[in-house]
């Protein structure tokens, strides 16, 4: 097999190495697009069935002539659907942005039920689309893995990325999804949520209890002829740091499983 001796990634559209004498392409419609091809009829059929499938189309170029084109696709993981179907009965709406064309786009967003695709976008305009969600008065949180998906991550509002990812994706999110299972996006809200609640109740409580108890332990009461010993106060003042304590514990026993799609 000939050894590349020059290679080069062109952001967003493919790759292009040098093989001997010639000059290598592969890439999606955008490297088309880029290099002002025309897609020969044929391949314009082939291509639109392709999308219908759901598989992407990889084409080969070889200097000034455009030699191949190989339809792929990836596998939806079942755990998708799932994590998605439970995001939206909770109020969420969840949406894709892709570098893949429209017609791929739209067949995985039919098999998942999306609320909203965008499809052909470059890496340096997914922040971009971000910033629009968010102008239009969304909280946006965005869930990637590649080096494409960081500036996007960074942008958003909540950036998870799945642990598996590249590292710059990684550190560019706020949180990590270790076991790289989409359905630990729901999990992660039923959990904000509980945590956010338990934090109410114990501000509640610690405030009402402490609003009556202060004034008792402090005497307010002795000219009515109840002296509370200095020891039970500094008990039942210990007793509310334990139910807040106990209170919050009880999120152990919040059931955070995502049922299967």
């Amino acid at each position: 097999m000939p050894v590349p001796s020059s290679f080069e990634a062109l952001k967003g559209r493919g790759v292009r190495a040098t093989v001997g004498s010639s000059n290598i392409f592969v890439g999606g419609p955008r490297l088309l697009e880029y290099m002002e091809f025309e897609t020969p009829r044929g391949l314009a059929v082939f291509a639109s069935e392709a999308g219908a499938r759901g598989e992407s189309v990889v084409y080969v170029i070889d200097g000034p002539s455009l030699i191949a084109a190989i339809a792929i696709s990836d596998l939806v993981r079942p755990e998708s659907k799932a994590a998605i179907t439970t995001l939206k009965r909770r109020g969420v709406s969840v949406g894709m942005i892709t570098g893949d064309s429209d017609d791929v786009a739209q067949a995985v967003a039919a098999t998942l039920d999306l609320d909203m695709v965008l499809s052909q976008v470059l890496p340096a305009d997914k922040g971009a689309h971000v910033s629009l969600l968010q102008e239009e008065g969304g909280f946006v949180g965005m869930v990637g893995d590649g080096v494409n998906d960081a500036p996007a991550l960074v942008r958003a509002d909540i950036g998870i990325a799945i642990g598996s990812g590249t590292d710059v994706a990684v550190q560019s999110a706020d949180l990590v999804l270790v076991k790289s299972d989409p359905r630990d996006v729901a999990k992660i809200l039923r959990l904000s949520s509980a945590s956010y609640r338990k934090q109410l109740q114990n501000i509640w409580w610690g405030a009402g209890y402490n609003i009556v108890m202060i004034p008792l332990a402090a005497g307010v009461l002795v000219p009515w002829g109840f002296d509370m010993p200095p020891a039970i106060g500094a008990a039942l003042m210990s007793l509310s740091t334990i139910i807040v304590a106990v209170n919050a514990q009880l999120l152990r026993r919040l059931d955070l499983e995502v049922e299967s799609g």
